[in-house]
């Protein structure tokens, strides 16, 4: 046992016609969100299928929870919780009823599981027949069909999907409620900006490869992007002579934007202080996880290029 919460060595999911996973390999600790990131066709949802042992590898190691998916105990698999892209449920089946049915196939008690129909909000609707749910109240029923059996590894495949801005933000609550508990969760979604302040790392898969591991500070570092410096001032163009070094763009007299190095940026910061002109406003944005999986891919087109 490797102590990891998940682990993947050297990796291979072949098919006769391609390759889905190509040598991927991480470490993940116990207790961190994973943002998985990557186009349609990168190799997510088969890494998602080999983490739950419905399908077995070509070559390769892969360990959850310190066992081997594909011959772990029954017990094992009460620990994981899975939500899939696309939710598909019984119609005619209320929400109460489907997720006392997936109880018993968890081996869970079905009378406990009203309360995770209020802890996703859907309690207003527990005797309401699936096929009245809408598809954020399909995507909530999904996750707390995740949650049975207090799970201790979460595996959520594009999960606010068709949830508005409201649910999104208690979705999230509800995820750094169970991190804050101990579970381990990977999270792949196309929602970059939501995923930016709510995950400890992310990793980018294309074509089956991984293309970059690490926190968000750490892929900053390896794409060495910019932070961009906007001010407003009196004399811009003496603020933007005064700070050598630096890309900069005087947008008029009063305003400027300068590209600083991540590393830079608190010597910048100490060269405006001293260029003796009084700061209105000063904004820093640091490169998003937007702008850091944007950079990978241009990379590659380079590479390809």
């Amino acid at each position: 046992m490797s102590g990891a919460a998940l682990l993947a060595e050297a990796l291979v999911k072949a098919y006769p016609r391609h390759r889905a996973l190509n040598g991927v390999s991480f470490s993940i600790p116990p207790g961190v969100c994973l943002a998985l990131l990557g186009h349609n066709g990168a190799g997510k949802t088969t890494l998602m299928k080999l983490l739950l042992g419905l399908t077995r590898p070509t070559s390769g190691r892969v360990e959850v929870l310190g066992e081997d998916p594909l011959r772990a105990p029954l017990a094992f698999r009460r620990q994981i919780g899975f939500l899939p892209e696309h939710v598909i449920f019984h119609d005619e089946l209320t929400g109460v009823e489907t997720l006392r049915h997936y109880a018993r196939l968890k081996g869970e008690d079905p009378r406990r599981q009203v309360a995770l129909l209020e802890r996703v909000g859907l309690s207003h609707a527990a005797d309401r027949r699936v096929k009245g749910y809408s598809k954020g109240m399909r995507q909530r029923l999904g996750l707390a069909q995740a949650l049975l059996g207090r799970p201790r590894l979460l595996l959520l495949d594009e999960p606010t999907t068709g949830l508005d801005p409201m649910l999104r933000q208690e979705f999230y609550r509800v995820i750094q409620e169970l991190r804050a508990e101990g579970v381990t969760v990977m999270l792949s979604s196309h929602v970059l900006t939501e995923l930016e302040a709510r995950t400890d790392l992310a990793m980018i898969m294309e074509q089956g490869s991984v293309k970059a591991f690490g926190t968000l500070d750490a892929l900053r570092s390896q794409a060495d992007l910019p932070a961009i410096f906007r001010i407003r001032c009196a004399r811009a163009r003496i603020v933007a002579e005064s700070v050598g070094g630096v890309v900069h763009r005087l947008a008029s007299e009063s305003a400027l934007e300068l590209s600083v190095p991540v590393r830079d940026k608190m010597a910048v910061l100490r060269q405006l202080m001293a260029c003796g002109v009084e700061i209105e406003d000063l904004e820093i944005q640091l490169p998003t996880l937007d702008d850091v999986y944007a950079h990978f891919g241009r990379e590659k087109d380079e590479e390809e290029g």
